[in-house]
């Protein structure tokens, strides 16, 4: 989810937290847990920091390990340690389990986007999207805002958002209809063997879909129960330029992270243009529509590594002609 949300969730959990009733009634427990709880709630996010490392370093490590099963127990020991330095809790227990709480709640909540997490780590490498909810979704978020008005008006903080969270599951559970049923679709419209995966967008009734078969790429929309095909990309066989540009390390973060990712090969004054663009992230500009998301190598003739990039193209071909080179050469490694 989106950040604005893992916060309000870290809020949302210590509301409910007031259901517990030694947090409810110990002294300066339930501000400790309010503590605990919101930066629980963002701490698995602090991957974010690998930005400044540069894109490929972002992509290699957001939501990887630091949402991995071992990372769930190095937040929650590190925020509570933090915690008890300066406001010792007599009933440390109760904290530790709001804190753990707030941390799984951040990494759950994340299998359900299209992004997803490497969640089972270090047990399974593979990313985990289920690809239910947005990764900002009004209902949540305003249902977490609801309850916080409820409560600064004086209602029960814990009974409010127990019905609230309960309203969420349901929520998701009409999510996971939804999803199977924007599927279902799809298969009825194409009616190919192949490998479907469905998007959530915004749109309550509105998703996007990528298709794979042996020969081809379908990217389209679902409206409802109907779905419309936008783009089509043959898959051709990998030839000795697709070869020689995934020896970049850029490139190997990119297809660490992706299983959707089309690779064209285009011939250059230089050389030979080498693009991988995921195709979840299909955007429209100024009319046209590009890949948001995209690794690009340059290789001279003779096949050598020039200049590459990995990252977010929000303005299309202009904005990754300025982040190539083809003059430069880079060192592997």
């Amino acid at each position: 989810m989106d950040t604005a949300t893992h916060f309000a969730m870290g809020f949302g959990l210590a509301a409910l937290a007031h259901l517990d009733p030694v947090v409810a009634t110990a002294p300066g427990l339930a501000e400790a847990v309010m503590l605990g709880t919101v930066i629980g709630s963002q701490a698995p996010d602090l991957d974010g920091l690998t930005r400044l490392l540069g894109s490929s370093a972002y992509i290699r490590n957001h939501r990887g390990v630091s949402h991995s099963i071992p990372a769930l127990f190095l937040w929650t020991t590190a925020i509570f340690l933090f915690i008890q330095s300066f406001m010792t809790q007599v009933y440390w227990g109760h904290l530790l389990a709001w804190i753990f709480l707030a941390v799984c709640l951040h990494v759950f909540v994340d299998l359900f986007n299209a992004y997803g997490t490497q969640g089972l780590s270090p047990f399974s490498k593979k990313w985990i999207a289920l690809n239910w909810i947005f990764i900002f979704d009004p209902f949540i978020f305003g249902s977490h805002l609801v309850g916080f008005m409820l409560w600064m008006a004086g209602a029960h903080p814990g009974q409010v958002f127990m019905y609230i969270y309960l309203l969420i599951a349901g929520y998701y559970y009409l999510r996971y209809r939804m999803h199977k049923r924007a599927t279902e679709a799809v298969v009825r419209s194409l009616k190919v063997e192949g490998e479907y995966t469905i998007i959530p967008t915004i749109s309550l009734n509105q998703w996007t879909f990528v298709v794979k078969t042996a020969t081809r790429w379908y990217v389209g929309e679902v409206h409802g129960t109907e779905s419309i095909i936008l783009d089509t990309f043959t898959i051709k066989p990998e030839n000795e330029w697709v070869r020689a540009a995934k020896a970049d390390k850029k490139v190997k973060s990119f297809l660490s992270f992706t299983k959707l990712a089309h690779v064209e090969v285009r011939e250059q004054s230089f050389g030979y243009e080498v693009r991988w663009f995921d195709l979840r992230y299909r955007a429209r500009n100024l009319g046209r529509s590009h890949y948001m998301l995209v690794a690009c190598v340059y290789l001279d003739k003779e096949g050598q590594i020039r200049d590459s990039f990995t990252g977010w193209i929000h303005r299309g071909e202009e904005q990754l002609a300025k982040k190539l080179d083809p003059e430069k050469e880079i060192q592997l490694g």
